[in-house]
Protein backbone atom coordinates (compact mmCIF):
# COMPACT_ATOMS: atom_id res chain seq x y z
CA UNK A 1 0.00 0.00 0.00
CA UNK A 2 1.14 3.39 -0.87
CA UNK A 3 1.80 5.38 2.05
CA UNK A 4 -0.84 8.61 2.41
CA UNK A 5 -0.66 11.47 5.02
CA UNK A 6 -4.21 10.25 6.26
CA UNK A 7 -3.04 7.18 7.72
CA UNK A 8 -4.05 3.68 7.41
CA UNK A 9 -6.91 1.27 9.11
CA UNK A 10 -5.99 -2.00 11.22
CA UNK A 11 -6.34 -4.54 9.08
CA UNK A 12 -4.59 -7.29 11.40
CA UNK A 13 -7.67 -8.94 12.18
CA UNK A 14 -9.12 -8.98 8.77
CA UNK A 15 -6.36 -10.79 7.43
CA UNK A 16 -7.16 -13.46 10.23
CA UNK A 17 -10.26 -13.76 9.73
CA UNK A 18 -11.47 -14.06 6.24
CA UNK A 19 -14.71 -14.75 5.56
CA UNK A 20 -16.97 -11.82 5.92
CA UNK A 21 -20.54 -11.64 4.98
CA UNK A 22 -22.41 -8.67 2.50
CA UNK A 23 -25.89 -7.71 3.02
CA UNK A 24 -27.50 -5.07 -0.12
CA UNK A 25 -31.13 -4.53 1.09
CA UNK A 26 -33.22 -1.45 0.60
CA UNK A 27 -35.93 -0.66 -1.39
CA UNK A 28 -34.83 -2.23 -4.45
CA UNK A 29 -35.91 -5.78 -2.49
CA UNK A 30 -39.58 -4.98 -3.35
CA UNK A 31 -38.84 -4.48 -7.16
CA UNK A 32 -37.16 -8.11 -6.82
CA UNK A 33 -35.24 -7.56 -10.20
CA UNK A 34 -31.36 -6.22 -8.91
CA UNK A 35 -30.22 -3.40 -6.58
CA UNK A 36 -30.01 -0.97 -10.13
CA UNK A 37 -33.52 -1.68 -11.37
CA UNK A 38 -33.79 2.20 -11.01
CA UNK A 39 -31.01 3.33 -13.59
CA UNK A 40 -31.98 -0.15 -15.19
CA UNK A 41 -35.17 1.03 -16.50
CA UNK A 42 -35.01 4.54 -16.47
CA UNK A 43 -37.31 5.06 -13.63
CA UNK A 44 -37.32 8.61 -12.77
CA UNK A 45 -36.77 8.85 -8.94
CA UNK A 46 -40.05 10.11 -7.67
CA UNK A 47 -41.45 7.39 -9.18
CA UNK A 48 -39.36 4.92 -7.84
CA UNK A 49 -39.96 6.41 -4.21
CA UNK A 50 -43.99 6.53 -4.76
CA UNK A 51 -44.01 3.05 -5.91
CA UNK A 52 -41.56 1.46 -3.04
CA UNK A 53 -40.90 4.21 -0.30
CA UNK A 54 -44.65 3.87 1.25
CA UNK A 55 -44.50 -0.19 0.45
CA UNK A 56 -41.54 -0.92 2.76
CA UNK A 57 -43.30 -3.07 5.64
CA UNK A 58 -39.83 -5.58 6.75
CA UNK A 59 -42.52 -7.19 9.09
CA UNK A 60 -40.52 -10.38 9.34
CA UNK A 61 -37.38 -8.82 9.72
CA UNK A 62 -35.56 -10.87 12.45
CA UNK A 63 -31.92 -9.82 12.30
CA UNK A 64 -30.91 -12.26 15.08
CA UNK A 65 -31.55 -14.96 12.30
CA UNK A 66 -29.40 -13.56 10.05
CA UNK A 67 -26.19 -12.97 12.44
CA UNK A 68 -26.67 -16.62 12.67
CA UNK A 69 -27.05 -17.86 9.95
CA UNK A 70 -23.78 -15.43 9.05
CA UNK A 71 -21.69 -17.00 12.17
CA UNK A 72 -23.23 -20.39 11.64
CA UNK A 73 -21.32 -20.29 8.05
CA UNK A 74 -18.00 -18.91 9.56
CA UNK A 75 -18.53 -15.67 8.37
CA UNK A 76 -16.28 -12.91 11.13
CA UNK A 77 -17.64 -9.75 9.62
CA UNK A 78 -20.31 -8.11 7.97
CA UNK A 79 -20.55 -4.98 5.67
CA UNK A 80 -24.43 -3.91 4.97
CA UNK A 81 -25.80 -1.07 2.49
CA UNK A 82 -26.68 1.67 5.13
CA UNK A 83 -27.39 3.68 1.80
CA UNK A 84 -27.09 2.18 -1.97
CA UNK A 85 -27.18 3.95 -4.81
CA UNK A 86 -31.02 4.32 -4.56
CA UNK A 87 -30.37 7.14 -1.84
CA UNK A 88 -32.66 5.49 0.80
CA UNK A 89 -31.51 5.15 4.09
CA UNK A 90 -31.53 1.99 6.56
CA UNK A 91 -30.55 4.31 9.27
CA UNK A 92 -32.12 7.22 10.95
CA UNK A 93 -30.56 10.09 9.83
CA UNK A 94 -31.31 13.24 10.72
CA UNK A 95 -30.22 14.72 7.42
CA UNK A 96 -32.94 13.31 5.45
CA UNK A 97 -36.73 11.93 5.03
CA UNK A 98 -35.71 9.21 2.87
CA UNK A 99 -35.14 6.46 5.69
CA UNK A 100 -36.87 3.72 7.30
CA UNK A 101 -37.88 5.37 10.17
CA UNK A 102 -40.30 7.22 7.40
CA UNK A 103 -41.34 4.11 5.44
CA UNK A 104 -44.03 1.58 7.06
CA UNK A 105 -41.05 -0.26 8.68
CA UNK A 106 -41.02 2.86 11.42
CA UNK A 107 -37.92 2.13 12.83
CA UNK A 108 -33.88 1.96 12.55
CA UNK A 109 -33.17 -1.23 10.89
CA UNK A 110 -29.75 -0.68 10.85
CA UNK A 111 -29.36 -0.37 14.61
CA UNK A 112 -30.27 -3.79 15.54
CA UNK A 113 -28.86 -5.40 12.57
CA UNK A 114 -25.37 -4.35 13.78
CA UNK A 115 -26.45 -5.86 17.46
CA UNK A 116 -27.33 -8.41 16.11
CA UNK A 117 -24.58 -9.70 14.48
CA UNK A 118 -21.95 -8.24 17.26
CA UNK A 119 -23.71 -10.36 19.45
CA UNK A 120 -23.02 -13.37 17.46
CA UNK A 121 -19.33 -12.18 17.88
CA UNK A 122 -19.24 -10.58 14.38
CA UNK A 123 -17.62 -7.50 13.32
CA UNK A 124 -20.22 -4.95 11.87
CA UNK A 125 -19.43 -2.67 8.84
CA UNK A 126 -21.25 -0.39 6.59
CA UNK A 127 -21.58 0.19 2.98
CA UNK A 128 -21.96 3.86 1.86
CA UNK A 129 -22.45 4.60 -1.72
CA UNK A 130 -21.30 7.49 -3.07
CA UNK A 131 -23.97 7.67 -5.48
CA UNK A 132 -27.69 8.83 -4.42
CA UNK A 133 -29.91 9.21 -7.92
CA UNK A 134 -32.50 10.62 -5.31
CA UNK A 135 -30.68 13.49 -3.87
CA UNK A 136 -31.95 16.69 -5.17
CA UNK A 137 -27.80 17.83 -5.18
CA UNK A 138 -26.09 14.99 -6.80
CA UNK A 139 -25.65 16.03 -10.50
CA UNK A 140 -27.17 13.90 -13.36
CA UNK A 141 -24.26 13.05 -15.76
CA UNK A 142 -24.31 10.87 -18.73
CA UNK A 143 -22.82 7.39 -17.45
CA UNK A 144 -24.64 6.27 -14.55
CA UNK A 145 -28.46 6.41 -13.48
CA UNK A 146 -31.95 7.01 -14.24
CA UNK A 147 -31.02 9.80 -16.05
CA UNK A 148 -28.15 9.05 -17.92
CA UNK A 149 -30.01 8.54 -21.21
CA UNK A 150 -31.21 12.03 -21.40
CA UNK A 151 -30.26 14.31 -23.97
CA UNK A 152 -27.29 16.96 -22.56
CA UNK A 153 -29.82 19.81 -22.75
CA UNK A 154 -32.36 17.57 -20.78
CA UNK A 155 -29.80 16.80 -18.34
CA UNK A 156 -28.62 20.31 -18.05
CA UNK A 157 -32.18 21.22 -17.26
CA UNK A 158 -32.36 18.49 -14.33
CA UNK A 159 -29.15 20.36 -13.22
CA UNK A 160 -30.16 23.57 -12.46
CA UNK A 161 -30.08 24.56 -8.82
CA UNK A 162 -28.26 21.09 -8.38
CA UNK A 163 -25.17 21.44 -5.77
CA UNK A 164 -22.41 18.90 -6.01
CA UNK A 165 -20.50 20.70 -3.27
CA UNK A 166 -23.73 20.46 -1.04
CA UNK A 167 -24.53 16.95 -1.72
CA UNK A 168 -20.57 15.79 -0.71
CA UNK A 169 -21.50 18.01 3.08
CA UNK A 170 -24.78 15.87 3.41
CA UNK A 171 -22.37 12.26 2.82
CA UNK A 172 -19.85 14.09 5.32
CA UNK A 173 -23.28 14.13 7.71
CA UNK A 174 -24.19 11.27 6.90
CA UNK A 175 -20.89 8.87 7.36
CA UNK A 176 -20.08 11.19 10.68
CA UNK A 177 -23.54 9.56 11.88
CA UNK A 178 -23.10 6.34 11.37
CA UNK A 179 -19.49 6.29 12.84
CA UNK A 180 -20.80 8.47 15.99
CA UNK A 181 -24.22 7.02 16.91
CA UNK A 182 -23.89 2.98 15.63
CA UNK A 183 -21.26 1.74 17.80
CA UNK A 184 -17.99 0.05 16.86
CA UNK A 185 -17.60 0.09 13.31
CA UNK A 186 -14.61 -1.98 11.63
CA UNK A 187 -15.16 -1.54 7.96
CA UNK A 188 -15.89 1.09 5.84
CA UNK A 189 -17.04 0.27 2.43
CA UNK A 190 -17.63 3.05 -0.41
CA UNK A 191 -19.04 2.55 -3.62
CA UNK A 192 -17.97 3.83 -5.70
CA UNK A 193 -15.98 6.64 -7.92
CA UNK A 194 -15.88 6.54 -12.09
CA UNK A 195 -14.01 9.78 -13.09
CA UNK A 196 -13.73 10.34 -17.11
CA UNK A 197 -10.95 12.21 -18.73
CA UNK A 198 -13.47 14.92 -19.94
CA UNK A 199 -14.42 15.81 -16.03
CA UNK A 200 -18.42 14.02 -16.91
CA UNK A 201 -17.82 11.29 -14.19
CA UNK A 202 -17.82 11.66 -10.61
CA UNK A 203 -14.41 10.88 -8.27
CA UNK A 204 -12.28 12.36 -5.85
CA UNK A 205 -13.27 16.14 -6.32
CA UNK A 206 -17.23 15.34 -6.63
CA UNK A 207 -16.79 13.41 -3.76
CA UNK A 208 -15.13 15.83 -1.81
CA UNK A 209 -12.81 12.68 -0.52
CA UNK A 210 -10.08 14.47 0.74
CA UNK A 211 -12.40 15.75 3.63
CA UNK A 212 -14.06 12.71 3.75
CA UNK A 213 -11.36 10.29 4.72
CA UNK A 214 -9.55 13.10 6.75
CA UNK A 215 -12.90 12.64 8.73
CA UNK A 216 -13.17 9.26 8.90
CA UNK A 217 -9.70 8.96 10.19
CA UNK A 218 -10.48 11.62 12.73
CA UNK A 219 -13.27 9.52 14.31
CA UNK A 220 -11.94 5.99 13.78
CA UNK A 221 -8.33 6.06 12.93
CA UNK A 222 -8.59 2.44 13.25
CA UNK A 223 -11.66 1.54 11.03
CA UNK A 224 -10.92 -0.11 7.25
CA UNK A 225 -11.40 1.69 4.32
CA UNK A 226 -11.99 0.38 0.98
CA UNK A 227 -10.48 1.56 -2.02
CA UNK A 228 -13.12 3.26 -3.99
CA UNK A 229 -12.89 7.24 -3.11
CA UNK A 230 -10.50 7.78 -6.16
CA UNK A 231 -7.48 9.03 -3.96
CA UNK A 232 -4.32 7.36 -4.67
CA UNK A 233 -2.83 5.33 -1.67
CA UNK A 234 -6.74 5.49 0.46
CA UNK A 235 -7.86 1.98 0.71
CA UNK A 236 -6.51 -0.20 3.37
CA UNK A 237 -8.22 -2.70 0.82
CA UNK A 238 -8.59 -3.48 -2.32
CA UNK A 239 -11.87 -4.94 -3.81
CA UNK A 240 -12.18 -6.96 -7.00
CA UNK A 241 -15.98 -7.61 -7.68
CA UNK A 242 -17.18 -10.67 -9.45
CA UNK A 243 -14.15 -12.02 -10.75
CA UNK A 244 -11.74 -13.92 -8.81
CA UNK A 245 -7.20 -12.71 -9.10
CA UNK A 246 -4.96 -15.35 -10.69
CA UNK A 247 -2.83 -14.71 -8.04
CA UNK A 248 -2.33 -12.60 -4.95
CA UNK A 249 -4.22 -9.10 -5.59
CA UNK A 250 -1.16 -6.63 -6.87
CA UNK A 251 -1.67 -2.80 -6.80
CA UNK A 252 1.46 -0.61 -8.31
CA UNK A 253 3.36 -4.26 -8.61
CA UNK A 254 3.36 -4.66 -4.84
CA UNK A 255 1.12 -7.09 -2.71
CA UNK A 256 -1.93 -5.54 -0.87
CA UNK A 257 -4.25 -6.70 1.41
CA UNK A 258 -7.76 -7.64 -0.69
CA UNK A 259 -10.97 -9.04 -0.38
CA UNK A 260 -13.27 -10.58 -3.54
CA UNK A 261 -16.97 -9.60 -3.46
CA UNK A 262 -18.90 -11.88 -4.62
CA UNK A 263 -22.35 -12.80 -5.26
CA UNK A 264 -24.75 -16.11 -4.63
CA UNK A 265 -26.57 -15.44 -7.37
CA UNK A 266 -26.84 -13.09 -10.38
CA UNK A 267 -27.93 -9.97 -8.42
CA UNK A 268 -26.42 -7.88 -4.98
CA UNK A 269 -30.31 -7.47 -4.04
CA UNK A 270 -32.99 -9.50 -3.90
CA UNK A 271 -33.78 -11.20 -7.16
CA UNK A 272 -37.08 -13.58 -7.24
CA UNK A 273 -36.10 -14.75 -10.37
CA UNK A 274 -32.62 -15.95 -9.50
CA UNK A 275 -34.29 -18.53 -7.60
CA UNK A 276 -37.07 -19.06 -10.07
CA UNK A 277 -34.46 -19.92 -12.87
CA UNK A 278 -31.98 -21.65 -10.40
CA UNK A 279 -29.30 -19.26 -10.55
CA UNK A 280 -27.86 -20.11 -7.80
CA UNK A 281 -24.29 -21.01 -7.42
CA UNK A 282 -23.84 -24.16 -5.81
CA UNK A 283 -22.38 -25.03 -2.25
CA UNK A 284 -19.35 -26.42 -3.78
CA UNK A 285 -18.31 -23.71 -5.78
CA UNK A 286 -18.95 -21.01 -2.99
CA UNK A 287 -16.39 -23.42 -0.86
CA UNK A 288 -13.80 -23.29 -3.53
CA UNK A 289 -14.16 -19.70 -3.88
CA UNK A 290 -13.38 -18.83 -0.12
CA UNK A 291 -10.28 -21.24 -1.04
CA UNK A 292 -8.93 -19.82 -3.78
CA UNK A 293 -9.35 -16.52 -2.36
CA UNK A 294 -7.26 -17.35 1.15
CA UNK A 295 -5.14 -19.59 -1.28
CA UNK A 296 -4.02 -16.52 -2.89
CA UNK A 297 -4.05 -14.55 0.57
CA UNK A 298 -7.06 -12.38 0.04
CA UNK A 299 -10.44 -12.54 2.01
CA UNK A 300 -14.38 -13.43 0.67
CA UNK A 301 -16.79 -11.01 1.19
CA UNK A 302 -20.14 -13.68 0.43
CA UNK A 303 -23.17 -11.88 -0.31
CA UNK A 304 -26.65 -11.84 0.06
CA UNK A 305 -30.07 -10.19 -1.09
CA UNK A 306 -32.73 -10.46 1.70
CA UNK A 307 -36.04 -10.32 0.39
CA UNK A 308 -38.67 -7.28 1.14
CA UNK A 309 -40.10 -8.44 3.98
CA UNK A 310 -37.08 -9.03 5.69
CA UNK A 311 -36.31 -12.88 5.14
CA UNK A 312 -32.93 -14.38 3.83
CA UNK A 313 -34.09 -16.86 0.96
CA UNK A 314 -34.01 -20.37 1.53
CA UNK A 315 -31.79 -20.99 -0.83
CA UNK A 316 -29.29 -18.53 0.15
CA UNK A 317 -29.93 -19.77 3.68
CA UNK A 318 -28.90 -23.74 2.32
CA UNK A 319 -25.76 -22.55 1.15
CA UNK A 320 -24.50 -20.47 4.10
CA UNK A 321 -25.41 -23.55 5.85
CA UNK A 322 -23.16 -26.11 3.88
CA UNK A 323 -20.41 -24.09 3.84
CA UNK A 324 -21.10 -23.79 7.57
CA UNK A 325 -21.04 -27.65 7.61
CA UNK A 326 -17.54 -27.60 6.07
CA UNK A 327 -16.29 -24.59 7.73
CA UNK A 328 -17.15 -26.58 11.44
CA UNK A 329 -14.25 -29.19 10.26
CA UNK A 330 -12.20 -27.26 8.27
CA UNK A 331 -12.14 -23.60 9.44
CA UNK A 332 -8.56 -23.92 10.61
CA UNK A 333 -7.64 -24.13 7.19
CA UNK A 334 -9.61 -20.61 6.43
CA UNK A 335 -9.25 -18.74 9.73
CA UNK A 336 -5.84 -17.02 10.18
CA UNK A 337 -4.30 -18.57 6.91
CA UNK A 338 -2.73 -17.05 3.52
CA UNK A 339 -0.85 -18.35 0.62
CA UNK A 340 1.35 -20.77 0.89
CA UNK A 341 5.41 -20.22 1.30
CA UNK A 342 7.02 -19.54 -2.26
CA UNK A 343 9.14 -22.59 -2.08
CA UNK A 344 6.28 -24.66 -1.83
CA UNK A 345 4.63 -25.74 -5.14
CA UNK A 346 0.94 -26.15 -5.53
CA UNK A 347 0.30 -29.01 -6.50
CA UNK A 348 -1.74 -30.74 -9.13
CA UNK A 349 -5.79 -30.76 -8.19
CA UNK A 350 -5.07 -29.01 -5.36
CA UNK A 351 -4.73 -25.65 -3.37
CA UNK A 352 -2.68 -24.66 -0.66
CA UNK A 353 -3.36 -22.70 2.64
CA UNK A 354 -0.79 -21.66 5.35
CA UNK A 355 -0.83 -20.62 8.89
CA UNK A 356 2.36 -19.34 9.72
CA UNK A 357 2.04 -19.32 13.82
CA UNK A 358 0.96 -23.18 14.02
CA UNK A 359 3.19 -24.08 10.99
CA UNK A 360 0.76 -25.96 9.34
CA UNK A 361 0.18 -26.52 5.35
CA UNK A 362 -3.65 -26.72 4.48
CA UNK A 363 -3.84 -28.95 0.96
CA UNK A 364 -7.38 -29.00 -0.28
CA UNK A 365 -7.93 -31.87 -2.68
CA UNK A 366 -10.13 -30.08 -5.38
CA UNK A 367 -9.14 -33.47 -7.85
CA UNK A 368 -9.25 -37.14 -5.73
CA UNK A 369 -6.47 -38.68 -6.62
CA UNK A 370 -6.13 -42.24 -7.17
CA UNK A 371 -4.30 -44.05 -4.63
CA UNK A 372 -0.89 -41.54 -4.09
CA UNK A 373 -1.36 -37.87 -3.63
CA UNK A 374 1.83 -36.06 -4.45
CA UNK A 375 3.07 -32.82 -3.01
CA UNK A 376 6.32 -31.29 -4.45
CA UNK A 377 8.43 -29.16 -2.34
CA UNK A 378 7.45 -31.21 0.82
CA UNK A 379 10.01 -34.45 1.08
CA UNK A 380 11.61 -34.73 4.45
CA UNK A 381 9.44 -31.51 5.97
CA UNK A 382 6.31 -32.82 7.16
CA UNK A 383 5.93 -34.86 10.59
CA UNK A 384 2.70 -35.97 10.35
CA UNK A 385 -0.54 -35.94 8.16
CA UNK A 386 -4.45 -36.11 8.78
CA UNK A 387 -7.50 -35.27 6.98
CA UNK A 388 -8.46 -32.19 8.72
CA UNK A 389 -12.45 -33.22 8.85
CA UNK A 390 -12.11 -36.34 10.96
CA UNK A 391 -8.23 -36.20 12.40
CA UNK A 392 -7.62 -39.65 10.46
CA UNK A 393 -3.97 -40.22 9.94
CA UNK A 394 -2.90 -40.17 6.20
CA UNK A 395 0.52 -42.26 5.70
CA UNK A 396 3.64 -40.91 3.98
CA UNK A 397 5.20 -42.77 1.58
CA UNK A 398 8.97 -43.26 2.05
CA UNK A 399 11.53 -42.80 -0.21
CA UNK A 400 12.85 -46.04 -0.16
CA UNK A 401 9.54 -47.46 -0.69
CA UNK A 402 8.20 -45.33 -3.37
CA UNK A 403 9.38 -42.50 -5.07
CA UNK A 404 13.50 -44.55 -5.70
CA UNK A 405 10.96 -47.71 -7.74
CA UNK A 406 9.03 -45.22 -9.31
CA UNK A 407 10.86 -41.43 -9.32
CA UNK A 408 12.37 -41.78 -13.39
CA UNK A 409 9.35 -43.69 -14.53
CA UNK A 410 7.03 -41.47 -13.19
CA UNK A 411 8.50 -38.08 -13.25
CA UNK A 412 8.66 -38.01 -9.55
CA UNK A 413 11.20 -36.08 -8.22
CA UNK A 414 13.31 -36.88 -4.72
CA UNK A 415 11.98 -33.42 -3.17
CA UNK A 416 7.98 -34.93 -3.59
CA UNK A 417 6.35 -36.00 -0.82
CA UNK A 418 4.03 -38.98 -1.14
CA UNK A 419 0.46 -39.50 0.62
CA UNK A 420 -1.39 -42.88 0.65
CA UNK A 421 -4.84 -41.71 0.15
CA UNK A 422 -8.20 -43.15 0.81
CA UNK A 423 -9.29 -45.11 -2.38
CA UNK A 424 -12.63 -42.50 -2.65
CA UNK A 425 -13.03 -39.20 -1.73
CA UNK A 426 -14.83 -39.21 2.42
CA UNK A 427 -18.65 -39.08 1.64
CA UNK A 428 -20.58 -35.44 2.39
CA UNK A 429 -17.29 -33.84 2.45
CA UNK A 430 -17.31 -31.04 0.10
CA UNK A 431 -13.87 -30.61 -0.24
CA UNK A 432 -11.52 -32.65 1.76
CA UNK A 433 -8.41 -30.95 3.28
CA UNK A 434 -5.06 -32.83 4.49
CA UNK A 435 -3.57 -31.02 7.43
CA UNK A 436 0.46 -31.30 7.28
CA UNK A 437 2.47 -31.04 10.21
CA UNK A 438 5.58 -29.06 9.57
CA UNK A 439 8.79 -29.65 10.95
CA UNK A 440 10.78 -26.51 12.32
Amino acid sequence: MLAHPYGAGDTSWFVRERFGMFIHWGLYSLGARHEWLMAREKIPPAVYRQRYFPRFDPDLYDPNLWAAAAAGAGMKYMVVTAKHHEGFCLFDSAHTDYKATNSPAKRDLLRPMLDAFRSHGVRAGCYYSLLDWSHPDFIVDPHIGPYAHLSADERAKLNAGRDQRRYAAYMRNQVRELLTNYGDIDVLWFDFSYPKADGSGKGRADWESDQLIEMVRKLRPDIIVDDRLDIPGVGDIHTPEQFQPRQWYRHGGQKVVWEACQTLCWSWGYDRDDALLDRYRSSDELIRTLIDCVAKGGNLLLNIGPTGRGEIDARALSRLADIGTWMRRHGRSITGCTEAPADIPRPDGCALTWNPETRRLYVHVLSWPYRILHLPGLAGRVEYAQLLHDSSEVLMQGLEQWQERHNENAGIGRDVLSLKMPPNQPKDVIVPVIELFLKE
